[in-house]
């Protein structure tokens, strides 16, 4: 039985509960983070508490819990529940008013609902589908417009893992106006003679702590990046492709829409992203 966050107090997950009229519950009204733990530590944490701040503000909604409390809840988190490798969901709604209704409540008399609760995943770092890659298929990306906060409306994503689950596939990755946006829970990338696409940032897709710091390594590892839009059309014609997110790391993409890229087999590019990844982020984690 694990341990869990909720408003403050520590408690078996039986006993955990949060009010029928909190908004995170009625309207999608909260946001969340998700951090890895691995050899017991928190990767990118530092990375999270800022993206979280940006969501918060970004929804007019205060944060119950400073940075340095919110690293004490993780760590208690992780010692209470043995955690070596796995993560630490993270989640801030506006809270439970009296009744439901559409305007907000007012903060004075409405305190913001926090919960925290760890996932337990032995293996994370040697996940074998690293080796082998995964398929992803193309989907219309038909979200709402600032996917830069990072909300709990993920119904879409949801329905977007489950169709390419349909499909025999393992992801989706959602398509703009012609161009991918993002995967339905992580950042898209291509390979093209040795250069890594990606798009850009804006209010299009998440900003990914992962991505931010994939990033940072591909170009102190002298590997040339381009941050720009690329169709479906053009990755599937990519030398190779990957995804990156807390919970994934980098993770090679070997086929698009049931076509093959390269050999069909993880290139040179996504691999060695992964290896710098997780060595370099072991060596800063708290």
């Amino acid at each position: 039985m694990r341990t869990v966050y909720v408003n403050g107090d520590y408690m078996p997950e039986t006993e955990a509960k949060v009010s029928i009229f909190d908004r995170g519950f009625l309207m999608a009204d909260g946001v969340y983070e998700v951090t890895s733990v691995l050899d017991g530590k928190l990767i990118d944490f530092d990375g999270h508490a800022v993206r979280l701040q940006r969501s918060l503000d970004a929804l007019d909604m205060a944060n119950p819990i400073s940075k340095d409390d919110l690293l004490e809840v993780h760590r208690e988190l992780v010692r209470a529940n043995g955690i070596e490798e796995g993560m630490i969901y993270l989640q801030i709604t506006r809270g439970a008013p009296d009744d439901r209704d559409f305007a907000f409540p007012d903060p004075e008399t409405t305190p913001c609902t926090i919960v925290l609760f760890t996932q337990n995943k032995p293996g994370l770092a040697d996940n074998p589908a690293a080796k082998r890659g995964m398929k992803v298929i193309s989907i219309d990306d038909i979200r709402w417009g600032r996917r830069d906060i990072k909300t709990v409306q993920l119904l879409y994503p949801s329905m977007g893992k489950m169709m390419a689950k349909k499909a025999g596939a393992d992801d989706a990755w959602m398509i703009q106006d012609g161009f991918v946006t993002e995967g339905t829970s992580n950042n898209a990338y291509i390979v093209k003679g040795n250069k890594i696409i990606t798009r850009a940032k804006s209010n299009d897709i998440l900003h990914g702590i992962t991505r931010a710091a994939v990033l940072r390594f591909a170009q102190e590892a002298q590997m040339e990046v381009e941050e720009r839009n690329f169709t479906i059309e053009e990755a599937r014609e990519a030398d190779e492709a990957f995804i990156t997110s807390a919970s994934t790391f980098v993770m090679p993409v070997v086929e698009i829409d049931g076509q093959a890229l390269g050999d069909g087999t993880p290139g040179k590019v996504a691999p060695r992203l992964r290896e710098i990844y997780l060595d370099e982020s072991r060596k800063v984690a708290i």
